[in-house]
């Protein structure tokens, strides 16, 4: 390495290890990430390499060196059944035990941020194991359990899953996160209406009003996806498989390539189909150091013992910054419209969707489920300027929230790694979360392709926020502020 390289990540190094903010448990993170990105960047095409140096695509700073899948979603069922010989421990028989076991497996479930990004299917997972408990009983170890997972493992990436069904362990959960109002974990709501009582929903609704949780997901189209309950929730909103997970995610910037594109036609002939793939090419040597190199599925005693399999982790497409090309396109084609405002414009953003996802699905990738990436709508990063997150429509520009359910829906269909949405609502759902009930079964029963992803709120002042995946959990651009987001829970809390 030369002189100058070696001085500039001693510096680096350096300033980590004296960093009067970091905990000994960040600087040690924070000093591997620097050892990682000293190497050499997996080998890429000069096309591939340029746009990467660019900016028309971003690895979202997973390193140089994919030694280990971005998510992982463990099979916890089997786990719970069958213990592990690697742990030395054996199967749960009752709720004490399979919450303990969950909390010694999680810190052995590696992802992009060192912390678990999935933690299953919680009331799924744990209400075999209730047996003869009282509500209160199950109560106090379900809040017991959730003030531990956010002190220990402070991650916003951090992702349970509950529902469609009505279980004890569901309305304690439920009652644990609306008390305690932690930012972690993350909370989805998988919603079937074919299984969910409504007053369950409701429930779900005055949570949304209480603590901004949980998500809501459209459970039947997920099952068609993935089929029925073989998948999970996770992340900044990310469909995966179960067993399996996100093996990586790279996504592009459509602003950048409608910069770079002399007209609507030369988007969608040449630019769009020039830079997606070089993405896959990106995504095809990131998946071949991690299946080739790492050796990460040769030796994890997660493989071994089948909690994950190798072929059921998807890399993930990623895209973002729809509006903006759409803007772009309009302006030099001489029309007077914008996303979210006209249908001419609505229209091309549809196509811009339509045209991603009939790549991937027609794409094949070297290491993938069923040899494909999965399309993804990403929520953005903190350094992403004049951007917006996936397709949604711009921040502050937009309109009603019938009119914008149905302006955006139509990209749902896409993206089944997943897609999120902010909404904005009157303050005064808060006395009257039976609205937002009838809102969110009203979006889900309404369509017949796509999910509708999560609902969450936050103040802003009169009004509350509705969000697809919180921007305040996208993952931040530059490693080690991105980690730094991750790691300090406490400071997340305001």
């Amino acid at each position: 390495m030369p002189a100058s390289c070696e001085t500039a990540l001693q510096q680096r190094c350096q300033q980590i290890v004296t960093s009067p903010v970091l905990t000994p448990e960040q600087k040690r993170h924070f000093l591997a990430l620097e050892a990682e990105n000293a190497l050499p960047y997996p080998p890429l095409p000069e096309d591939a390499r340029q746009a990467l140096d660019e900016g028309v695509i971003c690895d979202m700073f997973e390193g140089h060196a994919p030694f280990k899948p971005r998510y992982v979603l463990p099979d916890y069922a089997r786990f719970l059944a069958n213990g592990s010989q690697w742990l030395e421990l054996e199967g749960a028989k009752d709720l004490d035990d399979a919450l303990s076991l969950l909390t010694i497996l999680y810190h052995h479930v590696p992802s992009v941020t060192s912390m678990p990004v999935y933690l299953g299917q919680l009331d799924a997972l744990l209400q075999p194991y209730v047996r003869i408990l009282t509500q209160d009983a199950i109560d106090i170890r379900i809040k017991r359990f959730w003030r531990y997972l956010d002190r220990t493992l402070p991650d916003a990436f951090m992702h349970a899953n509950i529902g469609p069904a009505d279980t004890p362990v569901t309305r304690a959960i439920l009652r644990a996160d609306a008390e305690l109002k932690q930012v972690a974990p993350n909370l989805t709501f998988i919603y079937d209406a074919e299984i969910t009582p409504d007053d369950l929903l409701l429930e779900v609704a005055k949570n949304i009003c209480e603590c901004s949780k949980p998500h809501i997901s459209n459970g039947p189209v997920n099952d068609k996806i993935f089929t029925k309950g073989h998948y999970g929730i996770v992340s900044c909103y990310n469909s995966l498989p179960l067993g399996g997970g996100g093996s990586t995610l790279v996504r592009l910037n459509l602003k950048a390539v409608a910069e770079r594109s002399t007209s609507v036609d030369d988007f969608f002939s040449r630019t769009l189909p020039h830079y997606c793939r070089q993405q896959i090419a990106i995504i095809n040597s990131r998946c071949e150091f991690l299946y080739e190199k790492s050796h990460f599925f040769e030796n994890s005693f997660l493989v071994q013992e089948g909690l994950i399999d190798p072929e059921r982790f998807a890399p993930m497409f990623g895209m973002y910054g729809l509006a903006e090309a759409v803007n772009l396109l309009c302006e030099n084609a001489g029309l007077n419209a914008r996303y979210g405002k006209n249908e001419t414009a609505n229209e091309l953003g549809y196509r811009i969707s339509t045209q991603l996802a009939d790549f991937v699905e027609n794409t094949p990738v070297k290491y993938g489920w069923k040899q494909r990436a999965l399309l993804h709508a990403q929520s953005g990063i903190s350094s992403d300027i004049g951007t917006t997150p996936g397709a949604r429509l711009p921040y502050g520009d937009e309109p009603d929230p019938i009119t914008h359910l149905q302006t955006v829906a139509p990209h749902h269909a896409f993206y089944h790694a997943g897609i999120s949405d902010i909404l904005t609502l009157d303050e005064t759902i808060k006395r009257n979360p039976q609205a937002l009930v009838q809102l969110l079964s009203w979006r889900v029963q309404s369509r017949d392709a796509g999910i509708y992803r999560q609902c969450q709120r936050q103040r802003s002042g009169a009004r509350h926020r509705l969000y697809g995946a919180p921007v305040g959990s996208g993952e931040i651009s530059r490693r080690r502020l991105a980690h730094e987001y991750h790691l300090a829970g406490r400071r997340s809390r305001t």
